[in-house]
Formats: structure tokens, C-alpha cells, sequence
């Protein structure tokens, strides 16, 4: 791993760390792109034994898995131990879970050990998806399944767009193409991979009170070129103006394009695979 990697690693870590005793009364689309994916399970019989969700934050739906499933051992993974802490003090817990400070790009989970892996908007931060994507490929057990969401091109394109109304430098995130990361589950040799997207508009009364909220959520930029040091008032204000001229019914709109997948892990022998309907 090179040392821009490491840097970039580290600053996630370092994020997430600072939101996590108040990453819960914001993490609202969170919460619901969770449980939509929650219900998307409904749709396929499963009984795993184990359960590995990927980037679990504050356990929200580690916890939801273990009630699901109850006789599933859950693994809950994050880069950040103090997200795990607050997993720890959730109430609910069954005996069958532990948690495991590690990265998505590179899981201390033993290979063909995982029925299924669940990853709630953790993608997004892992750069290119195919590090990740051959990882879970890896732990997965012949016939696992993989269910996720991240983020598509076109989330925060409002305070993208009023940036640039600044300068050309990379303030917000860039996302993924929803059909690339298709293309990158294909090449990490996973098998029937399906992919949808679903868009929110969250209503903000200022841009302030959405930069705050990213802030809280440990939702930083997390580009290796990304602009360093303090953002200037003058450049700020400029920024803050460009936003209002896209006020719309009193409110600031802010997009966030969710993309859903799911992706089996490949079969050995003559083994049949339950599809969803």
C-alpha cells in the first residue's frame, strides 16, 4: 500500500472516529437505504451461518441481521474502532457476534468462511470498488450472497456544482457510475450480479446545515487531491451563494443518486443456487 493510500486510509479512519457518537441523529438516509436493503432479503431464502457486514458504523444493522437471523453469527467490520464501540452498547446483541476492526480492501476474515455479506454505503469510500469487490468475492462461501448500496455520480451535485462556481478543485467525493460497478463485480468473478438505482432529494433550510451534517457524519472528501488546509471565507462565501440561487419552495436541495446491488458468490460443482423471484 503507498503512501498516499495509507494517508487517504488513515483520514477515513480519523473521520469516522470523530462521528461516531453523533453519526446516529444524522444518519438518516443511511437508516433507510439500510432497511431497504433489509427488505430486499425478504425476497431470497437464506438461513446463513455467518454474516458479514462490511463498514457496520454504529451496528444499526449488525444488530438488525443477528435478530433476523438468530442462529447466524454476525461479524461486524469497520475502519473505525470507535464506530464498534458504539455498536458494542447497543441493546439487543444475541451471544453469536463480534467485532473486528478492519478495511473493506482488505478483510481479516478467512477465505469461504461468509454466507452472506451486507455493506451499507461503504463503497463509496473504498475508491475503486475491484480491491473490495475481490475481497468479499474471497470470504464469500460458494453460492454466498452479496447485498450492498453506495453512491452514484450524481449525489451532492448541487454543492458540487456551487463549488464550482469558486474553482475547478475537488470539493465533494466523486461517486461511481452505477454500471461501472457492475463492470467491477464481473471482474472480481462474481457471479449474477444485478444493480438498480433509487434518488433522494433531502431539503436543507442552508447549505451550512448540510455541511455540518457531512461533517457529523464523517461524509468528508475524500479525494487524494482534494484541496488541503482551511477553505477561505471569501471562497466559502461565494460557494454559499452560488447554492441559494438553487432554492427551491424555501428549501436547498440536496441530491444523493443510491445505487443497490447484489452478486452470488461462484458456485462449486453442480450446487443450485436460490435466485430472486
Amino acid at each position: 500500500m503507498n503512501s498516499q493510500t495509507l494517508l487517504h486510509k488513515r483520514s477515513l479512519r480519523n473521520a469516522f472516529d470523530r462521528a461516531a457518537e453523533r453519526y446516529d441523529d444524522v444518519a438518516v438516509l443511511q437508516r433507510e437505504v439500510g432497511e431497504r436493503i433489509m427488505q430486499r432479503l425478504q425476497l431470497v431464502r437464506i438461513a446463513p451461518q455467518t454474516i458479514l457486514d462490511v463498514g457496520a458504523g454504529t451496528g444499526v444493522f449488525s444488530l438488525a441481521l443477528s435478530q433476523r437471523y438468530k442462529k447466524s453469527r454476525v461479524l461486524a467490520v469497520d475502519i473505525a474502532p470507535r464506530m464498534l464501540l458504539q455498536a458494542r452498547k447497543r441493546k439487543g446483541w444475541f451471544s453469536r457476534q463480534s467485532f473486528i476492526c478492519g478495511d473493506a480492501d482488505s478483510l481479516p476474515i478467512a477465505s469461504a468462511s461468509i454466507d452472506l455479506v451486507f455493506s451499507n454505503f461503504t463503497l463509496q469510500w473504498c475508491g475503486e470498488p475491484d480491491q473490495a469487490f475481490a475481497e468479499f468475492r474471497r470470504v464469500l462461501k460458494p453460492g454466498g450472497l452479496l447485498m450492498f448500496s453506495t453512491l452514484g455520480p450524481d449525489t451532492l451535485k448541487e454543492l458540487r456544482q456551487s463549488w464550482q462556481a469558486v474553482n475547478t478543485a475537488p470539493h465533494v467525493h466523486d461517486f461511481i457510475d452505477m454500471h461501472d460497478v457492475g463492470d467491477a463485480l464481473l471482474r472480481a468473478g462474481l457471479s449474477d450480479p444485478v444493480m438498480d438505482m433509487e434518488s433522494f432529494t433531502l431539503a436543507y433550510d442552508n447549505a451550512m446545515q448540510l455541511m455540518r451534517e457531512l461533517k457529523i457524519i464523517g461524509a468528508h472528501n475524500a479525494a487524494i487531491d482534494r484541496p488541503q488546509g482551511l477553505t477561505g471565507k471569501g471562497s466559502l462565501k461565494k460557494m454559499l451563494s452560488a447554492y441559494e440561487d438553487l432554492r427551491r419552495d424555501g428549501v436547498l436541495p440536496a441530491t444523493y443518486e443510491v445505487v443497490y446491488g447484489h452478486a452470488w458468490g461462484p458456485l462449486a460443482g453442480n450446487e443450485i443456487r436460490v435466485s430472486f423471484p
